[in-house]
């Protein structure tokens, strides 16, 4: 049985090839080599009516198998008619009455997130409280069990396009049929999520900042080579013109208050020195020093060689986990628990165990740890998939690939992570 750790960080996120789970962001503990990340549940409505996690990678054959029979259960759905839209529901919370509610209560009982048993009362209780959030959960959301603009958008998706997600991804899955290594790791961009796998279970689950609508993160299949701890980060050309240029042009001071030096070669320079309302800027290279605090890349890059020239990191805006919306990089992915991460990546790396992780951590210096054995690793863009116990997820098609017109839920941040700010720009296609 793996052990459980709460950590004390709240946020909604999507478990991938499995569930989202709300609660409190969890630290794995050791038990032999590793215990599962995972997030507590809390519903008043009974337990059948809980999302479950499931220990099944979103790249397995179970997941296609489950898959396949979900789309048996919604071409059903689709010629029972599917469901009817839902309106003036968004602000509902429980003890509101009225025609929504009941609308909302089919609605859940045809998607099966709610028993039919469970009655036909035209009251917002806790048992459909308790549906909203396995909704909720099942789609990416924040587990409210309250409903809102984007879980009301979700229900309205129709029944016949989310078949029509189905019958592609299962085709997305199949691709990635045969042998994907004994450890690897999976980034589902849609998801914002990353899982490491071994052995055929889920190990650790983390949620993830992918990149923006504009600076897309790619599809693709690469390893993990190296860590570099506390590392320095080199803003690349593209962002310098983007980001940087434009900041400074607004506050002359922004690259001292964020520890960002100038080079000319290995000269530094000071920022008074440039003319900023010039292509100057563009002349220079610009370094962040190492910092958790500061860096955009926080304490540690994992290096996964690509054509693409993005990677994995921390980061120092660690508030972003808790949004529904994480498409906030340039194209990198930034990991949450990422000291779990690299203590998995690291296991099988001879002197390289958790304590040495945070102890190279603390030093403050840059550290490189390359990995006796590189791990697969597998960006890839699934939007809808089941797991063995029948439970079929939906995610945004946020770089519109499905083809299906799938309307977006998740339109701007949420508030949650509105106590810290997430920079402006962030790392990209930059050289360490």
């Amino acid at each position: 049985m793996l052990k459980q750790a709460l950590h004390p960080r709240s946020f909604g996120l999507a478990l991938a090839a499995s569930v989202a789970l709300v609660g409190h962001a969890a630290s794995a503990r050791e038990q032999g080599s590793f215990a599962q990340a995972e997030w507590a549940q809390d519903y008043a409505a009974p337990t059948t009516m809980q999302v479950r996690r499931s220990s099944t990678p979103i790249l397995s054959p179970q997941t296609i198998a489950a898959t396949e029979q979900t789309i048996e259960r919604y071409r059903d759905i689709v010629n029972r008619g599917g469901w009817k839209p839902v309106s003036g529901a968004d602000r509902l919370r429980i003890g509101a009455k009225g025609p929504a509610v009941s609308a909302v209560r089919q609605r859940l009982i045809i998607s099966g997130d709610l028993d039919s048993a469970s009655g036909g009362s035209g009251v917002y209780d806790s048992y459909v409280s308790a549906g909203v959030k396995r909704f909720q959960a099942r789609h990416g959301l924040s587990q409210t069990g309250a409903m809102s603009m984007a879980t009301q958008q979700a229900m309205n998706v129709p029944a016949d396009i989310r078949l029509h997600q189905l019958e592609i991804n299962v085709q997305r899955l199949r691709s990635y049929a045969g042998n994907l290594g004994n450890r690897f790791v999976i980034t589902n961009i849609p998801a914002a999520l990353v899982q490491t796998v071994e052995n055929g279970q889920v190990v650790t689950l983390h949620a993830a900042g992918v990149g923006k609508i504009d600076r897309q993160s790619p599809i693709m299949n690469t390893k993990a080579t190296q860590i570099n701890f506390n590392p320095f980060w080199t803003v690349p050309a593209s962002i310098v013109k983007k980001d940087l240029i434009p900041k400074m042009q607004k506050d002359p001071n922004y690259l001292t208050e964020n520890k960002i030096r100038i080079f000319t070669g290995e000269t530094e320079i000071s920022p008074a020195s440039v003319n900023w309302n010039s292509d100057e800027g563009t002349r220079y290279r610009y370094r962040q020093d190492s910092g958790a605090d500061f860096n955009s890349m926080g304490i540690v890059r994992i290096n996964i060689p690509n054509p693409h020239g993005v990677f994995m990191h921390d980061t120092n805006s660690k508030g972003v986990y808790g949004d529904d919306f994480r498409f906030i990089s340039s194209g990198c992915v930034r990991v949450q628990n990422v000291r779990e991460y690299i203590t998995w990546l690291l296991k099988d790396t001879p002197g390289w165990g958790r304590d040495q992780v945070e102890q190279a951590i603390e030093s403050g210096k840059r550290v490189d740890a390359t990995l006796s054995t590189p791990v697969p690793v597998y960006w890839t863009y699934i939007t809808a998939w089941a797991t063995p116990d029948g439970s079929v997820q939906f995610r945004d098609d946020i770089y519109k690939r499905d083809g299906v017109n799938v309307p977006s839920t998740l339109s701007a941040p949420t508030p949650v992570a509105s106590a810290e700010q997430v920079p402006s720009f962030e790392p990209g296609d930059e050289e360490n």
